[in-house]
């Protein structure tokens, strides 16, 4: 898609999984992205994609500031403790204040997971649905809100909530279970594995991003999902791939294979969510060619 006029673009965590993705999304439709990365490999990185990197760490709030003034948007997709996200989202949103700029706050489907050790729950969540936030990450929502709420600052804000991710070797939870074989010789999932995280492609996130840019209305949240496997499934996927057994773990044995954040929040629960306004006010769908992930489970990028 070519944009009506070239805009400057804005991207932090740009050399992570889903803001390279993001930043790829931008520079080819013909927009002036520029990325902050911390390292000169990630930086060569973007420079490969046609994008500008500039060096530097969210810690240092202050420095990082300044750059948002050149930028016409900014997507903001970098991964930070709870916390420290929401002062840094809080400062860039105060200097964005009255510029009727777009910003994107990037969170995610575990704030609405529920903890079920390996069992399904029929919960799902559309976009405005009401929900008990996780006693884990759910503090995620409180930045949500904020940001939510800066559209009524003069600021076109907007909030992104992702599925799981898969796509290009890069899925967090598949990644996960491919460390489990190295660790102990089988593939491990929790109690029965029939929880799961509805799941998308990164790269139908960042076309989201994308419409969410040319057409988003102030101060919504949009979904980006494309269906649901279960974590015993892709375990067993995984398994078959790797040439050895699938094996059932409890909660204490999941903390000694992974950690505990992994084994709490990510592998311990069922979160599972659809997309309604992404699809009917953006005209949001994912790509025929990315729904399933069981093409994602035997990329090579895992075992390395």
């Amino acid at each position: 898609m070519t944009p009506e006029r070239t805009a400057k673009v804005l991207v932090f965590g740009a050399g992570g999984y889903l803001g390279s993705a993001i930043v790829r999304r931008f520079v080819a439709a013909g927009h002036q992205v520029t990325g902050l990365v911390r390292r000169e490999d990630a930086a060569d990185q973007l420079r490969s994609v046609g994008a500008e990197p500039v060096l530097g760490d969210l810690g240092d709030i202050e420095a990082v500031l300044p750059l948002l003034d050149a930028a016409d948007t900014v997507v903001f997709a970098a991964q930070l403790m709870m916390e420290a996200e929401r002062t840094t989202v809080s400062a860039m949103i105060d200097r964005l204040a009255g510029t009727g700029k777009t910003f994107v706050f990037t969170s995610g489907t575990g704030v609405l997971s529920q903890r079920t050790d390996g069992e399904w729950s029929e919960d799902t969540f559309a976009e405005d649905d009401d929900f008990v936030p996780s006693k884990y990450i759910g503090r995620r929502k409180d930045t949500e809100d904020l940001v939510r709420a800066a559209s009524a600052t003069g600021l076109r804000a907007m909030v992104i909530r992702p599925a799981m991710i898969w796509g290009h070797g890069g899925c967090p939870m598949l990644s996960a279970f491919h460390a489990s074989a190295e660790k102990t010789g089988t593939v491990c999932y929790v109690g029965r594995g029939l929880n799961l995280y509805s799941g998308v492609h990164v790269d139908d996130v960042a076309e989201l991003y994308a419409l969410a840019v040319e057409k988003g209305t102030p101060g919504a949240l949009y979904h980006a999902v494309s269906g649901e496997t279960n974590f015993r499934t892709l375990a067993e996927a995984v398994a078959r791939s790797r040439g050895v057994q699938s094996r059932s773990v409890d909660f204490a044995e999941a903390i000694t294979i992974w950690d505990k954040f992994t084994a709490l929040v990510a592998l311990s629960v069922c979160s599972r969510s659809r997309a309604p306004r992404s699809r009917s006010e953006l005209g949001w769908a994912p790509h025929p060619d990315r729904l399933d992930i069981m093409e994602d489970v035997a990329h090579p990028a895992y075992r390395s």
